[in-house]
């Protein structure tokens, strides 16, 4: 593995998480340093920090301040 996937692996802890919790994607980089957009893709989606994941926990926080609101109005 390269030093600069090394650096960014430290860098990102959801990218370091995952790693350490699927050690045989240690493989994959070590023979193709390419395979990391694909791992910071899966950490994304696991984690849940992809945009749309953040607008649907905004889009349900929303909903629960109106139902909030509602039930301050009655």
């Amino acid at each position: 593995m390269d030093l600069y996937t090394i650096n960014y692996i430290k860098s990102n802890p959801p990218i370091y998480n995952f790693l350490r919790e699927n050690s045989s994607w240690y493989k994959v980089l070590n023979r193709d340093s390419k395979a990391l957009k694909r791992i910071e893709e899966l950490a994304k989606e696991k984690y849940k920090l992809r945009l749309s994941d953040r607008l649907e926990k905004l889009s349900n926080n929303m909903n629960l301040i109106s139902s909030f609101m509602d039930v301050l109005k009655e």
